[in-house]
């Protein structure tokens, strides 16, 4: 299953660094999505667009995480020829992660 039936995402920017935050629907979920959604997979996920590390901040009240992906926007907003410079795609690409159906 796709992670998007079982969250949605927001995304931030500073410089080159971006944030995406990655909310459950339904609280149930948070623990199946902090086994399955890391930073390490994350990193893999997305490719070369992230050439920094990736930091995963557990939200548990919020039923939420918030990854912070250095070196992913082609030197940031004014330096990027990069058509979605905010990197705002990034987190519609991290909602098609495969997460394994535990229905």
């Amino acid at each position: 299953m796709k992670l998007r039936e079982l969250a949605h995402s927001r995304t931030g920017d500073k410089g080159n660094t971006l944030n995406i935050s990655l909310i459950c629907y339904d609280a149930r979920h948070y623990e199946r999505l902090r086994a399955e959604v890391t930073a390490g997979r994350v990193k893999a996920f997305l490719g070369d667009v992230v050439l920094g590390d990736v930091v995963r901040y557990e939200l548990p009240r919020l039923a939420a995480f918030n990854f912070v992906l250095g070196k992913a926007l082609g030197g940031g907003v004014t330096r990027s020829l990069a058509l979605d410079a905010h990197g705002k795609s990034l987190s519609s690409a991290l909602l098609d992660l495969e997460v394994p159906n535990r229905d």
